[in-house]
């Protein structure tokens, strides 16, 4: 099995801040989950898109799955990610965050190619950023474990698997404001984006 074949992209979620769904937002019309696809293939064989639509992709080339265990938002979503997945390490980003940031990609890649950790996540000023980031396909194992508890919470899962932390410093090496863990989260965001391009 390859080590790093594998991207998946979250398209789930309610997005009820945004007014619509997210996994639909456009960026100067272009669909976001497109531009997205076209910077991933730079550096990965396999596209995974999750989503609860399915229908919408019909189009896509790459591979469109569902969740399996419904109802546990991001949890369920990289669950089936993982297991669709044809690489040991999966690397997992958001529908609704526009930087794809390829050299920071290839740097967590580095750290982590002759370890044996469960997941790669980048902190900033103590906060876990859990996307833009890479899991083991070992996780599966402790996400149904997680999920049929109370815990029902990703923060709670990579505090609890032999998670590998990427420091602030070296992230801003990569991208001195760190553009690449925005999320577009309501208009504004999506206005203030499109006003920058």
């Amino acid at each position: 099995m390859e080590k790093f074949k594998t991207a998946v992209i979250l398209a789930g979620g309610k997005s009820s801040r945004m007014g619509f769904d997210k996994q639909f937002l456009k960026i100067n019309e272009k669909r976001l989950i497109n531009i997205l696809i076209d910077n991933l293939k730079k550096e990965f064989e396999e596209i995974i898109i999750v989503t609860n639509k399915k229908d919408e992709y019909k189009d896509f080339l790459c591979k469109i799955v569902c969740d399996e265990i419904k109802g546990n938002g991001p949890l369920s979503g990289i669950h089936v990610g993982l297991k669709e997945s044809s690489s040991k390490y999966v690397y997992f980003i958001a529908c609704d965050m526009p930087n794809i940031n390829l050299n920071y990609i290839k740097f967590m890649k580095e750290k982590i190619k002759n370890k044996d950790v469960d997941a790669c996540i980048t902190k900033i000023n103590n906060n876990l950023q859990p996307f833009n980031g890479f899991y083991s396909k070992n996780v599966i194992k402790y996400i149904k474990k997680v999920i049929f508890t109370d815990k029902k919470s990703l923060f709670y899962l990579v505090n609890n698997i032999n998670t590998l932390y990427i420091q602030e410093d070296e992230a801003r090496r990569y991208d001195k404001n760190l553009d690449m863990f925005i999320n577009l989260n309501n208009y504004e965001d999506l206005n203030n984006f499109t006003a920058e391009r």
